[in-house]
């Protein structure tokens, strides 16, 4: 009988051979690191996802947002509540097209950008990678998303 280590790599149905639990368990473990690093923002992590995508342009649609992080308006709408709550964002009907919520950023949610500055880089330091490493570890799950999305 063949020791399990030897058997590993012939076994499609392994979890160790699995492309999707090495995502998932690096997922659970960069989500976990997150929830450090946002935790004195009050910020969980798809909040902070948010968060980013209006510090880049502000005053979106919430279709507009949704599309940046491949998220539908019922899973979105919770999250942009919860924000506005926090004093981050304002929630108004789009002045040029009264069926779209324009999101725009408070001075509070301007100012939580200073705060939080310094995550990449904490992020980067804990997986020990340099700026490169992490820029082509970046582009091939980029790669691999669009092929899924293709699918």
């Amino acid at each position: 009988m063949k020791t399990t280590s030897s058997r590993t790599a012939d076994q499609p149905l392994h979890l160790d051979n699995q492309l999707c639990f090495a995502l998932y368990s690096a997922n659970l473990a960069l989500n976990k690191l997150y929830r450090q690093l946002l935790a004195p923002l009050n910020l969980t992590y798809p909040q902070y996802l948010v968060m980013l995508v209006l510090w880049e342009r502000d005053d979106l649609t919430v279709s507009g947002i949704g599309e940046r992080l491949f998220l539908d308006s019922a899973t979105l709408t919770p999250l942009l509540k919860r924000l506005e709550s926090a004093g981050l964002l304002l929630r108004q009907r789009s002045r040029q097209d009264e069926r779209q919520v324009a999101v725009t950023l408070t001075d509070a949610g301007r100012a939580l950008q200073q705060q939080a500055v310094s995550i990449p880089e904490e992020i980067g330091c804990a997986a020990a990678c340099d700026a490169n490493t992490m820029s082509a570890l970046k582009k091939e799950l980029e790669y691999l998303r669009e092929q899924l999305h293709r699918a």
